[in-house]
């Protein structure tokens, strides 16, 4: 398991990342980062939704 997953905490500054998005207005994929969006001064809302709610 990786260390960083347990340094989250509410509050406090996440860690860079960047990941692909879809921009249902375009109708096509991109790569959005947390620095790029940082470096814009964007505000950003980072949440979890765990898989639907399903069940294990």
């Amino acid at each position: 398991m990786s260390d960083s997953c347990c340094n989250l905490q509410a509050g406090k500054a996440a860690p860079d990342f960047k990941m692909e998005t879809f921009d249902p207005t375009k109708g096509d994929f991109s790569e959005v980062s947390l620095a790029d969006l940082r470096k814009d001064k964007k505000w950003t809302v980072l949440f979890f939704y765990p898989a639907d709610f399903t069940f294990v």
